[in-house]
């Protein structure tokens, strides 16, 4: 949903920056790595040690470069399959260590079992969510349905920790967590009850 209304916006807003990082003879793919490479700071050194705020923030500073990245591919005449896949994966290693960071606080110090296991339920759940649809393209069928796609699990988790981390009351997070989780594994069975109709001739 938010990938629908907002791509647009945020590629007008970060053309700019895309455009600078080229002059500077800044490839995409670096973008791509440095931007991954601040999201798992973020993730794996702040939220750990209950420092959600602030890792939101250095999350939040970096997961931009999803976009600006493609920008400057498009802008540079560089799109192609490498480049996206390259994106895709890194991105997934990114949204896991911002789950990941979540797991080890609650699963150390936050001393809360269950917030450690919705935390890992969407880690793996928002996983296969990616898988299911790469795999469904991979054997030629499409898998573009969903109530959770990236975009949103992320808004929502993001700005849920990061007012936790300003006073928020905890259970907010973990009714978030709850939804995502849920959320994650109706997509899941959404895109393979959509790539079985499409194996079996019946869409």
């Amino acid at each position: 949903m938010l990938n629908k209304y907002a791509r647009a916006l945020f590629t007008t807003i970060f053309t700019p920056v895309a455009r600078l990082f080229l002059k500077l003879g800044i490839s995409p793919d670096v973008v791509t790595a440095v931007g991954t490479l601040g999201v798992c700071a973020g993730a794996l050194v702040f939220y750990p040690r209950h420092q959600f705020f602030v890792g939101t923030l250095v999350i939040t500073a970096f997961v931009f470069s999803d976009t600006i990245d493609g920008v400057m591919a498009r802008m540079s005449d560089r799109s192609g399959k490498w480049g996206a896949y390259l994106d895709s994966t890194l991105d997934r290693v990114g949204d896991s260590a911002i789950f990941g960071g979540l797991v080890l606080w609650y699963a150390g110090d936050g001393d809360n079992v269950v917030m450690a296991a919705l935390a890992l339920g969407c880690l793996i759940l928002g996983s296969v969510v990616s898988y299911a649809k790469a795999r469904a393209e991979g054997l030629g069928f499409t898998a573009n349905v969903g109530i959770a796609e990236r975009a949103d699990r992320l808004v929502a988790v993001l700005v849920t920790t990061g007012l936790v981390g300003l006073g928020l009351p905890e259970v907010v997070l973990t009714i978030v967590l709850a939804l995502l989780a849920v959320a994650s594994l109706i997509t899941v069975l959404q895109r393979m009850l959509l790539v079985r109709k499409q194996a079996l001739g019946t869409l």
